[in-house]
């Protein structure tokens, strides 16, 4: 089995995330309350972060002080509902308590949807202030009872990437009706505001309508009291994954194992008997716990191990397993369970704090869901001071079938580690260089301090913030296009990598592989492309603008890595070290501008980590698949290439030219011969 280098962040611990103000509020908490007033709040936060009870705070005032006449809380699945509970907001220093009657938290409730939705009418006409419901019930509510039903209340819906902004999407369409009505409030929380189809959760105009509020990973972490260190990392192996888990699954941490889906190529098609070989592999099997249903293992150093089986199918047994997890009196008894194997279970919205490693067997449906399983790690917890996330991946083999299904796997884990880089990097803030450019107030710029006669790069530790100035950097002009610079960043990155066609050109064609791809073909192009097609609303500057300020957080991010594992030999890196990398390398060159940054490509070091721990035939087989899919310059890659040669010639008085040098001249130039040939073919019928 070949082990890729973990991303690995170190931090603060200055314990802001767990620490609450005279109103029992976290610092997470107390900023969305801050933004209370707001009709329409999209709160975007990590797991663990607070966003519960942040809602329930801001429900209460606005069904106290802003006359809204009910909160209806709205998650994706029951067991979800529980964290909706009445809560003593009293007792922390609030001003009212979060009061749920029974009969209104349906997720507790006995039966289906039917009757469900009846209880949803009963309440709309009831003087009772809260109800917490499922996806499924509040849309069948909707359809039965009317958008009008609904008006003066306030609407939360939690774990919002389930909302899609495609039509068929049908709490999405409900949204965009409420939206369009105007007389409802709506609260959005969610820990990954993307989607892992790559379709919006918002059309542009909804999201607009919308308020955010962004606490970061990088915040969460740095502020925890225990946790300090998390490893993101991925494997590949050979063979059956069952047959070498202890390489990755230490007995000894506290372990959430998510087995591959039975139609993956991963499974051995027979789930059962891969828990029954994992179990064995860890010792000696000794009986079930007869209170809890847990299985006992007994391994070589005579510890037994507490082990939760939620694979198996036979339903009493299983909801067995599943109480004892949920059980509220063995929430702080770190003994209670060791290793928790499950399939579509434990992941979003489960809370188990001791978890110290989240291991999954094969890609799963998405980016999101990645992020989900992380998140059960990322809990604070006493003496757990490292956490992980680790992905196992079966290596391409000879067959053509199962070399492009293991091509298309490893290209889904690639950018599923891009991402979370980015997810738990510092936020950058990128400023034009300019000859009035000065320090940024509460950004440490290092031993030199600010000086405006060279590259300045700053770093904020309290809110995890990079200050950057690059010169020639376009600046957003319109609200919406300041805000994607700020706060969305990592939803266009994360388009950006879930895009097959430009992974595939940025790992196996671009110069570093010996392919032809040029870094602007992806920075510029391909990033355009999805800049312009994810905010058509914006002019083409602000979408230039988006794309610059994009492009320069993934590429900086990127070689800041690949600095500091060349600093630090493949070890985990400090808390420093993305911002040391990103320093080392502004002083590195001679002047830092977008030109350069566009110059870089961004999956460069993603394909020499690669060719470090993929055998070389595997290596060699993913890019014979990649090689045998290339395909020509699309008419919108032209036309793309075409407006950024009128730009050339407004820079420097002429058009590229097709024999040029400078082989990103030279593609410009393609790009407009390739639109007059399309002209000419049409011309001529």
């Amino acid at each position: 089995m070949m082990k890729v280098p973990s991303v690995s962040v170190t931090y603060a611990q200055n314990r802001s995330s767990t620490t609450s103000n005279e109103l029992g509020m976290r610092r997470m908490q107390e900023r969305a309350y801050e933004m209370r007033g707001e009709q329409y709040l999209l709160i975007k936060s990590p797991p663990a972060s607070g966003k519960s009870r942040a809602l329930m705070f801001i429900a209460l005032d606005k069904l106290h002080n802003q006359g809204l006449r009910q909160a209806i809380v709205v998650v994706p699945e029951k067991s979800i509902g529980s964290s909706f509970n009445e809560e003593p907001l009293s007792k922390f220093g609030f001003w009212a308590d979060w009061n749920v009657q029974p009969q209104w938290n349906l997720c507790n409730a006995p039966g289906g949807d039917d009757g469900k939705v009846g209880a949803v009418g009963r309440f709309l006409e009831s003087d009772d202030q809260v109800l917490v419901c499922t996806h499924a019930t509040f849309r069948f509510a909707v359809d039965k009872f009317g958008i009008k039903a609904f008006d003066d209340r306030v609407i939360a819906v939690d774990e919002f990437h389930h909302v899609s902004a495609n039509p068929d999407n049908k709490l999405g369409a409900h949204l965009g009706t409420f939206i369009a009505r105007d007389k409802v409030h709506l609260v959005a929380m969610t820990g990954s505001y993307f989607r892992g189809d790559a379709e919006a959760v918002l059309s542009p105009e909804d999201e607009a309508r919308f308020e955010t509020v962004t606490y970061t990973y990088y915040e969460q972490l740095n502020g925890y009291e225990h946790l300090k260190t998390l490893d993101i990392g991925y494997f590949f192996y050979t063979g059956s994954y069952a047959d070498s888990i202890l390489e990755v699954l230490d007995p000894n941490e506290k372990t959430i194992l998510h087995i591959p889906n039975v139609n993956s190529r991963e499974s051995t098609k027979d789930k059962h008997k891969e828990v029954e070989h994992i179990i064995d592999s860890l010792g000696e099997w000794k009986g079930l716990d007869p209170d809890t249903g847990f299985q006992l293992v007994e391994t070589s150093d005579g510890r037994v191990l507490r082990i939760a089986d939620l694979v198996d199918d036979e339903a009493s047994k299983r909801d067995k397993v599943a109480s004892a997890l949920k059980d509220p009196a063995h929430k702080n008894n770190r003994d209670h369970v060791d290793i928790i194997i499950a399939l579509g279970m434990a992941k979003e919205g489960f809370d188990w704090i001791w978890c110290e490693h989240a291991l999954t067997v094969g890609y799963r449906a998405s980016l999101t869901e990645i992020v989900q399983i992380i998140g059960r790690a990322t809990r604070d917890a006493e003496g757990k001071t490292k956490a992980r996330f680790t992905n196992l991946i079966a290596e391409p083999d000879a067959g053509e079938e199962a070399v492009t299904e293991a091509v298309n796997d490893t290209l889904k884990a690639i950018a599923a580690s891009l991402l979370m880089e980015q997810v738990l990097a510092p936020r950058f803030n990128f400023t034009p260089k300019t000859p009035t450019s000065g320090p940024v107030e509460g950004f440490d710029y290092g031993d030199g301090g600010y000086d405006p006669n060279k590259e300045n790069v700053g770093f904020d530790a309290a809110t995890g913030q990079i200050q950057m100035e690059i010169k020639g950097l376009a600046e957003p002009k319109s609200e919406f296009a300041r805000r994607i610079c700020h706060e969305d960043l990592n939803e266009v990155i994360t388009a950006f990598v879930q895009d097959k066609t430009t992974i595939e050109k940025g790992l196996f064609d671009g110069e570093h592989a010996g392919g032809e791809t040029l870094a602007e073909e992806l920075t510029q192009v391909r990033m355009g492309k999805i800049v312009g097609t994810k905010f058509p609303e914006l002019d083409a500057e602000d979408q230039e603008a988006v794309r610059q300020h994009a492009i320069a957080a993934l590429n900086l991010t990127q070689t800041a890595k690949e600095i500091a594992l060349s600093d630090e030999g493949n070890e985990p890196s400090a808390n420093t070290a993305l911002i040391d990398g990103v320093r080392k390398f502004a002083l590195s060159v001679k002047e830092l501008d977008i030109d350069l940054i566009d110059r870089i490509n961004p999956f460069r070091e993603a394909y020499a980590i690669l060719g470090k721990t993929m055998s070389e035939e595997s290596l060699k087989e993913v890019a014979a698949v990649i090689s045998a899919k290339k395909v020509q310059l699309s008419p919108e890659e032209a036309r793309d290439l075409a407006r950024r040669a009128v730009k050339f010639k407004q820079e420097r008085g002429r058009l590229p030219s097709i024999t040029s040098a400078d082989a990103w001249e030279k593609k410009m130039a393609e790009g407009v011969a390739f639109l007059a040939r399309m002209k000419q073919e049409a011309a001529n019928g």
